[in-house]
């Protein structure tokens, strides 16, 4: 008889319930922050956190870094900082407890490991450049966006989803 983590190990929750957690998370979030759910936002404290270490002249002569260090307080005292840690702690819970949690890479059986791990980092790259350029990630952008019904959120949902259904058509050879 399996035991109890190899039972569940390929259990997942219904799509829509998850999002309708996710939305009451971001009505949460609004009523007791003010503002929606965002990502990028802690990779840029731990940025400018790294950067005031390295080269503390810098940041402060710097017009992008200054605006985010104060003297009495890190850059990683952020609500944003501590989002990113509970969705990764959370993550790495939800592998463990579900027998999930193994090191491993996802990919076609028509490409390989590392070609993978290569198109994964440029396109996070892409998407991390993209954010900066739109001053925030997509979760801000869209799903907080959306969560208020304003008209940037849904274009930008769109233009994400529209986008990825484009250039995928010239990936796919990659997947199937």
């Amino acid at each position: 008889m399996k035991n109890k983590t190899q039972k569940n190990r390929h259990v997942y929750w219904n799509p829509y319930f998850g999002g309708f957690l996710l939305g009451l998370l971001i009505i949460l979030t609004f009523y007791l922050t003010g503002r929606g759910l965002g990502a990028s936002g802690a990779l840029k404290s731990g940025v400018v956190t790294i950067v005031d270490t390295v080269a503390p002249t810098h940041a402060e002569s710097n017009a992008y870094y200054s605006k985010f260090i104060k003297e009495d307080e890190s850059p990683l005292n952020n609500w944003l900082v501590f989002e990113a840690i509970g969705v990764l702690l959370g993550a790495f819970l939800s592998g463990a407890f579900t027998g999930r949690l193994k090191l491993q890479v996802e990919h076609s059986p028509k490409i390989t490991s590392k070609r993978r791990l290569l198109f994964a980092l440029g396109g996070g790259t892409l998407f991390g450049l993209g954010a900066q350029i739109a001053r925030g990630c997509t979760s801000g952008a869209a799903l907080s966006g959306m969560a208020v019904l304003s008209v940037g959120g849904f274009i930008t949902m769109a233009s994400i989803f529209g986008t990825g259904f484009v250039v995928a058509y010239f990936f796919r050879k990659n997947w199937i």
